[in-house]
């Protein structure tokens, strides 16, 4: 396994995060704690999760999932750099849901709670808040690292100008600010290289890329689909917009000699601020398929043939004005 620090920070994780979102709705908890217990003998150490995830089985099932793993000791819980998420509501009730001072409070009780541990390595805000001013965010944010249950926060989905505006105001009040952003990109959704990716490079923060695979686009879908396995129906309606683009990938990825699942991760890797991108596997196999990306060297005539199959954005404002 390869490691890196977290953004600026001197926090090393491994390149590649182990998401959970599976754990509950689809991987039962026995299943569940094998695929956790294996990737710590691969050397993935980076977990990510989120208060939401389980909403099929019962909200904060996935937290609870963990916790109870990590409640099974064997330096469990020290071994890993835990990631979790707030911002989801749990009711209609108000103040259940967003980024307030009072719900960061409850939520992150809540998790620890869930998750057996006295603090939360990375806390995330999973969406921007609108009404919520940063400054009253980072004083919540302050308050929980200071009596210890947090050690960093962190973003997901916010866009570029979010990320600047959170880091100003987090310099102004002597606070480390932001550690990362998970945000949304992968080979053909590149969005995220017009202001998110160049700005967490301008500010030292880490990007976690979600839905490296695209949602499976990325995963070997025809051949798949050859065989006679059928792809899901927002898979296949994908596949119906990028199915030309996705026909030269994969013919590329038979010429280079590598699966398509594992240049999709590895072309992540290297690209600029990414730290690693979250792997979401149902089963050890998955995960342990997942950690073949490591060992794909792409070259810079690689990188260039993927970038004409799937054309990405120069950093704005230079993608649509001199």
């Amino acid at each position: 396994m390869q490691y890196v620090n977290l953004g600026r920070s001197g926090l090393s994780v491994s390149r590649l995060c182990l998401g959970t979102m599976n754990f509950g709705p689809v991987t039962q908890e026995d299943e569940s704690f094998a695929i956790m217990d294996r990737a710590h003998e691969l050397g993935i150490n980076f977990f990510d999760t989120a208060d939401t995830y389980g909403w099929q089985a019962g909200w904060g099932r996935t937290e609870e999932i963990i916790g109870s793993w990590f409640a099974q000791g064997g330096g469990r819980r020290e071994k890993t750099v835990v990631a979790t998420k707030v911002y989801q509501s749990e009711s209609e009730w108000p103040n259940d849901g967003r980024l307030s001072a009072r719900r960061i409070r409850l939520a992150c009780d809540a998790s620890l709670k869930r998750l057996q541990t006295d603090h939360i390595d990375i806390y995330q805000a999973h969406h921007i808040d609108r009404d919520t001013p940063f400054e009253e965010f980072w004083e919540a944010m302050e308050v929980l690292r200071q009596q210890g249950k947090i050690l960093y926060a962190a973003s997901s989905n916010f866009a570029g100008w979010h990320i600047a505006k959170a880091q100003e105001r987090a310099e102004r009040r002597g606070f480390f600010g932001l550690v990362s952003e998970q945000t949304h990109y992968n080979l053909v959704h590149r969005k995220a290289e017009l202001e998110v990716l160049p700005v967490c490079e301008n500010y030292g923060l880490g990007v976690i890329p979600w839905s490296p695979l695209a949602g499976g686009l990325l995963s070997g879908v025809l051949r798949k689909t050859d065989k006679g396995r059928t792809a899901n129906e927002r898979v296949t309606d994908e596949l119906d917009k990028h199915r030309e683009k996705i026909e030269r990938y994969e013919a590329f990825c038979d010429e280079i000699g590598h699966e398509p699942a594992h240049v999709a991760l590895a072309w992540l890797l290297r690209q600029p601020a990414v730290t690693g991108p979250i792997v979401g596997p149902r089963t050890e196999e998955q995960l342990a398929d997942s950690v073949k990306a490591l060992d794909v060297e792409l070259d810079e005539k690689a990188l260039a043939r993927l970038d004409e199959i799937f054309p990405g954005y120069q950093t704005a404002p230079e993608d649509w004005a001199w």
